[in-house]
């Protein structure tokens, strides 16, 4: 590789207006800058590595990132940060064979690196290898206990917390010099333990402590979306959308499981990937990506008024871009596959302009099932809306006044499920969702939790398992505390 001083000027200077790019939070700039200094100058090692960085984690594009660290790596092949930032990108990519093999390699290099156990341990649970990363976790925690490292025990769903493990939380906690993020994630996964423990009140002290401690690191505001709802309401009428019919791309391939976190768009899309005309993916960067663009050739307009401005080349363009920015995903060559970002919701009127023959599918839950479950989960990022009660009953609100108003201008256009009566009737409303879609019923839908298919969501190891009612009214054990979710939800609720 080339070292700095012998990089032109030219590319130094393209380096520096990247990283003023960076700093402003532009990253397409950022990532053209350093486009051209490497093609002034290929073996530039920190421009290439903030090239890869800026794909994978800013521009949300995996497949090139990893070349970048591709290159990087054939110069330095026992690099652990390279090779870590390449098993990043290949899980990224769904490729967690790649992911794994990477990833073994770093703890063989580093065995007493508490964080690569821990990432290792990541990939073992979405391939569905529980008890290899309850182990992973462990052994991380041997090495240096953190509050990552009990969570993610926690976030296996399946794992169960001894008395020993409550103890040693409880000490950690005690440790006056964590930093807020691993104190946080404690405290989640003591509520998970107190809360399998039955001790429903002692969970809810510690869920409590870790939203408030999440609070203070991610400002949220929920007036925000209620002025994006009223935007988008005033925008989305029947007339906008009719002067731009058919403007989008054509291709059908895209079904988007829409909705909240923890509504059970886990469980939709994993039966419908046992579907053989249907493949599964992830939570898939991609739209957002998309709607960036679209906001970015308005220029300086809101989103989602920004939509107005595009004429039929934009739609039809921001379209195929999606297409082709997601065929990294796909490995299986089937007829459609799942983009399943339940924020995605927030894009329904996008969806309708680019890709009008796409599916889409909003998974409903009870309010307060919803709620609670989200206020006890430690979400990696996103969803900053779940760290208070009274701030997920308001968004709940919002997401069903945006949809109820994308129902009455676009009829029919939103296929609806609902959690709980999926439960009840399985057959019936997976037959229901085969319907929507277009595609013959397949038996093995109802076996979904035999598809050995990697999952990344929270839900990973209970769609590993058969349906099961148990856990459809577990939250009324919280009700003594929810008062702020149901003044929030107010009418929602009742309705």
């Amino acid at each position: 590789m080339t070292a700095t001083n012998d990089v032109s000027p030219a590319a130094q200077a393209l380096f520096r207006e990247a990283q003023t790019a960076l700093t402003a939070g532009d990253h397409p700039r950022a990532a053209e800058a350093l486009r051209h200094a490497l093609a002034l100058a290929p073996g530039y090692l920190a421009a290439r590595q903030h090239y890869a960085t800026v794909l994978l984690h800013h521009l949300g594009d995996p497949a090139s990132a990893r070349f970048q660290i591709e290159h990087l790596i054939k110069n330095d092949p026992e690099n652990a940060a390279y090779l870590t930032f390449r098993a990043a990108a290949s899980g990224r990519m769904g490729d967690y064979e790649s992911a794994l093999a990477d990833y073994a390699l770093v703890i063989e290099a580093s065995p007493k690196d508490p964080g690569a156990w821990i990432r290792y341990g990541h990939a073992l649970k979405t391939s569905g290898r529980t008890d290899e990363a309850d182990a992973a976790y462990r052994r991380s925690l041997a090495l240096a206990p953190t509050g990552e490292g009990w969570w993610s025990i926690a976030d296996l769903k399946t794992s169960r917390f001894s008395a020993n493990d409550i103890a040693a939380m409880r000490r950690l906690a005690q440790h006056g010099s964590l930093p807020v993020t691993e104190q946080a994630a404690l405290h989640f996964a003591l509520g998970k333990a107190l809360d399998d423990a039955g001790d429903t009140a002692g969970a809810f002290v510690h869920y409590d402590l870790g939203n408030t401690l999440k609070r203070s690191i991610h400002k949220y505001n929920a007036g925000e979306m209620t002025a994006f709802v009223d935007r988008a309401v005033a925008l989305f009428t029947p007339e906008f959308f009719a002067n731009r019919s058919g403007l989008g791309s054509a291709h059908p391939d895209p079904i988007f499981i829409v909705g909240l976190p923890r509504s059970g768009s886990t469980l939709v899309e994993q039966i419908l990937a046992s579907h053989s005309q249907i493949e599964g993916t992830m939570e898939l960067p991609d739209l957002i990506a998309v709607a960036r663009e679209a906001l970015a050739a308005a220029g300086d307009v809101m989103y989602p008024n920004a939509l107005a401005k595009l004429v039929g080349n934009d739609l039809r363009r921001l379209g195929e871009h999606y297409i082709e920015r997601t065929r990294v995903y796909r490995r299986c060559g089937t007829t459609f596959f799942i983009d399943k970002m339940p924020d995605n919701f927030i894009h329904t009127g996008l969806i309708h302009l680019i890709l009008p023959n796409a599916r889409i599918i909003d998974v409903r839950r009870h309010p307060i099932a919803c709620g609670v479950s989200a206020f006890k989960q430690n979400f990696a990022q996103g969803q900053v809306f779940s760290y208070g009660l009274s701030d997920i009953g308001h968004y709940y609100a919002d997401y069903v006044r945006l949809m109820a108003h994308m129902d009455s201008v676009l009829p029919g256009r939103v296929h609806r499920t609902s959690y709980e009566l999926l439960v009840a009737d399985p057959e019936h409303e997976t037959r229901r969702l085969l319907a929507h879609i277009g595609v013959p019923f397949e038996a093995a839908c109802l076996r979904f939790y035999d598809n050995p298919r990697a999952v990344r969501t929270a839900s990973a190891e209970q769609v590993r398992r058969p349906i099961f009612t148990d856990g459809l009214q577990s939250w009324r054990r919280y009700d003594p505390w929810l008062g702020p979710l149901k003044a929030a939800l107010g009418a929602t609720l009742e309705a």
